[in-house]
């Protein structure tokens, strides 16, 4: 180990990217109520200032910058955990070439001056909702064909390769986490393709509900609070692997609308408009290898993390 690198009491200095995002902002306050130090590098292009936790240094940067070389000369991570990224399934449909210089060159970019800094390792947050295709069987593990329907998907799994690559021949170790459909507190209605925020926002505001196709469409919902969880105990396990981050079931867009309309007391009913390009049609995840060798499961129940999404957005503290 460097000397730069060491922590006292096996903390570690860990720079997040994306930390100003939905689930970064998770991530970076569950590392600081662990004890260690943490930087956030970000591009606020969906991020926001105030999700940032106070005690985190904060670099105003795009991973895909010039720029990013004098982040890391400051930080020198012993670990990153990279989120940033486009994550838009219908942006990427939209702009195939703005979704895979944002995720596959900004990563590149990040990888290198990993390697040139001595990052010893790397947490990947990649997706399954959007990596595996169509399945061929439910729920999908990590062995399942890889076969994306959107760009969104080819270029996060692009990165997985990359990976591969990098720590074969500069020995960087990482872990890749595909996560299901994550939803919680900080995620913007606005900006993500997040149907929980979505339909939240909109019902708090009694505003039209849309749902695209029949509903029936089956998603594995995961909270986002079990996903920081996830990605803080990768930073010591799971080498060279990929682990599914899911709960493991499907819930449809129907079921979840009628959830939520019980909750907030919406009373209106959703209007059905055709179905988006990209989009899979059921999706949920096998987690077991994550429970074996991460020690991960998921802790939060879908009705007590929509409920607990559905009190963020009365308060009036979602993203500005």
């Amino acid at each position: 180990m460097k000397p730069h690198m060491a922590e006292d009491g096996g903390k570690k200095r860990v720079l997040v990217t994306g930390g100003a995002g939905f689930i970064g902002s998770h991530v970076v306050d569950l590392l600081l109520e662990q004890g260690h130090r943490v930087a956030v590098v970000d591009n606020l292009s969906t991020g926001h200032r105030e999700n940032v936790n106070p005690q985190a240094e904060f670099f105003l940067a795009d991973v895909g910058s010039p720029d990013l070389a004098a982040v890391l000369d400051a930080v020198r991570p012993q670990a990153v955990v990279h989120l940033a990224a486009q994550a838009s399934v219908s942006v990427s449909v939209a702009d195939p070439v703005r979704d895979a210089t944002a995720n596959i060159l900004g990563s590149v970019n990040l990888l290198q001056q990993c390697v040139r800094t001595a990052v010893e390792k790397f947490v990947y947050v990649s997706t399954g909702g959007a990596l595996y295709g169509e399945p061929q069987y439910l729920p999908c593990d990590e062995n399942h064909p890889i076969n994306p329907l959107s760009p969104y998907g080819v270029s996060k799994h692009t990165v997985e390769h990359y990976l591969y690559f990098y720590r074969q021949v500069h020995g960087l170790a990482y872990t890749v986490l595909r996560l299901a459909n994550v939803y919680g507190p900080r995620q913007d209605p606005f900006g993500e393709a997040g149907v929980v925020a979505i339909f939240t926002q909109r019902m708090l505001d009694g505003e039209q509900v849309v749902i695209y196709g029949s509903g029936e469409q089956e998603r594995d919902f995961v909270f986002v609070m079990d996903c920081a969880r996830a990605a803080v105990l990768a930073l010591s396990r799971g080498d060279g692997e990929a682990y599914n981050i899911g709960c493991g079931r499907g819930t449809t867009v129907n079921a979840l609308f009628a959830m939520m309309k019980s909750l907030t007391g919406y009373a209106r009913e959703p209007r059905y408009d055709p179905p988006r390009p990209g989009d899979v049609f059921r999706s949920f995840l096998n987690a077991d290898k994550a429970r074996r060798e991460l020690g991960w499961k998921p802790s939060v129940s879908l009705e007590e993390g929509l409920r607990q999404t559905i009190d963020h957005f009365r308060q009036g503290s979602k993203p500005r």
